[in-house]
C-alpha cells in the first residue's frame, strides 16, 4: 500500500520539481533538498523527513516538460518516489527510466492527498475511494532497465551475466 503525498496538475515542468536557480548542484544525493522548493511547505516537509521514502505524487498530463534537466529526476529519486501520472514529457520518461525513478502511466488516475494506492503492473487500486484505474505499460525494455534499478545497474547486470556464461551481450 501507498499513500498518496502530494497532487498536481497538468504540465508541471521540471523548473517546478527542481529550479532552475540550483543548477549548481548537481550531485544526486544533493539535489533533493531542492524538489519543489518554491512550495515551502512541501519542500521542508520533505526535508524534515516528515514524509515517508516510497510515497507518491499524483500528477495530470506531461508531468516533466520544460528542459531536459537530470536534476528533475534525481531529486525525485532521493525520496524514491512513485510518480503517477497521465502522461509524461519525453525526455523526462527516458531520464525516470535511466535513473530508476519509479514512474507508473495511468491516463485516467484520479486521486487526492492521503489517498492510499495498491499498485499492479496492470492497475492501480484506490483503496480510499475504491475506484481502480488502468496502468499503460512501458515497452518491454524500458520496464526491466526500470526494475533493474536504471541504465547503469541493468547495464552492470547483463555484462555480469554475459561473462558468466561467456556470452556476448546486446544492451
Amino acid at each position: 500500500m501507498k499513500k498518496v503525498v502530494y497532487q498536481l496538475g497538468d504540465h508541471i515542468s521540471t523548473d517546478v520539481i527542481y529550479p532552475g536557480r540550483y543548477m549548481a548542484t548537481v550531485l544526486p544525493n544533493e539535489t533533493p533538498q531542492y524538489a519543489f522548493a518554491d512550495d515551502p511547505d512541501f519542500n521542508t516537509r520533505l526535508k524534515n523527513k516528515l514524509i515517508p521514502a516510497g510515497c507518491v505524487i499524483v500528477a495530470g498530463e506531461n508531468f516533466g516538460c520544460g528542459s531536459s534537466r537530470e536534476q528533475a529526476v534525481s531529486t525525485l529519486k532521493g525520496y524514491e518516489f512513485t510518480i503517477v501520472a497521465k502522461s509524461f514529457a519525453r525526455i523526462f520518461l527516458q531520464n525516470a527510466i535511466n535513473v530508476g525513478l519509479n514512474v507508473i502511466i495511468c491516463p485516467t488516475i484520479a486521486a487526492k492527498e492521503d489517498d492510499e494506492f495498491e499498485i499492479s503492473p496492470a492497475a492501480i487500486k484506490n483503496l480510499t475511494d475504491r475506484k481502480c484505474f488502468p496502468v499503460t505499460p512501458l515497452p518491454k525494455a524500458a520496464q526491466k532497465i526500470l526494475d533493474s534499478g536504471g541504465l547503469i545497474p541493468y547495464a552492470r547486470q547483463r555484462l555480469i551475466h554475459s561473462e558468466k556464461f561467456g556470452k556476448t551481450v546486446s544492451l
